[in-house]
């Protein structure tokens, strides 16, 4: 299937939004704070996938939590269909996806709206921090909706990324939950973490270490940005990770 079959199929698709810039620039969408009673119809903890590629945590995360809902968000339709089509054909009535850039997210989802976060392989972004997702730019927009005591979950390949993102917390005092800088062999494989994306299965098999981090934001004030220098391993990895993060673009 070509990308204009795709985009076509999720027009059609009814766990897809396709909202339109003019809805959500600087202004809210018309379901935000309402996505378990208008959307699907059930007042279960919200979860999102942000940056969720071909949807295979919302997808697998909603086999799994049928007492909770997931939304994945990513710009890239020709990846997201893949999830979204699965799910529409499993009939999974707890998986929904949002075609939309995360930097507009504060318009789909009211304060305390969303459980929790998960950040699944994100492009590291390793020379522009204001992209980089465990970003503190990009903590301050989770802010708005997280509710406290939520969860921001952390899976990458990325040294850099894991680095980074733990001195974000160290630096800004937020709480650690959990710190795996090598998950599968740690020892510690709860069911949510046992999901294994496209991107995942590909680090693996060149073994290269994953790792998970687990923390909440739970400091209300202004966020500090912390300085990392890019490890020696994530030099060497990078090339190799870039084509990983580039091939499925299409």
């Amino acid at each position: 299937m070509n990308k204009l079959e795709k985009f076509a199929e999720m027009d059609m698709l009814p766990n897809v939004i396709q909202a339109d810039f003019s809805e959500v620039f600087r202004k809210d969408y018309k379901l935000k704070g309402l996505w378990s009673e208008k959307f699907f119809g059930k007042e279960h903890p919200l979860v999102l996938e942000l940056g969720c590629g071909k949807g295979e945590y919302t997808v697998g995360l909603a086999r799994r939590y049928p007492d909770k809902n997931f939304i994945g968000i990513d710009i890239k339709g020709s990846r997201m269909h893949t999830g979204a089509s699965q799910a529409h054909k499993e009939g999974l009535k707890n998986a929904a996806f949002i075609r939309s850039r995360i930097e507009l997210i504060d318009s789909f989802f009211a304060p305390g709206e969303i459980a929790e976060i998960w950040l699944t392989f994100p492009d590291p972004q390793m020379n522009r921090a204001r992209r980089r997702l465990t970003s503190t730019r990009f903590m301050e927009l989770y802010a708005k909706f997280l509710k406290p005591g939520g969860c921001i979950h952390l899976k990458t390949d990325s040294s850099f990324l894991y680095q980074y993102t733990l001195e974000m917390v160290r630096l800004n005092g937020l709480t650690l939950v959990e710190n795996k800088p090598d998950l599968y062999n740690s020892g510690f494989e709860p069911d949510m973490l046992s999901i294994k994306t496209y991107y995942e299965e590909r680090f693996m098999a060149h073994n290269i270490p994953i790792k998970y981090l687990c923390f909440l934001l739970d400091n209300k004030q202004a966020l500090l940005e912390p300085d990392v220098e890019i490890p020696l391993d994530d030099y060497y990895n990078s090339g190799r990770s870039v084509k990983f993060y580039e091939a499925d673009k299409e």
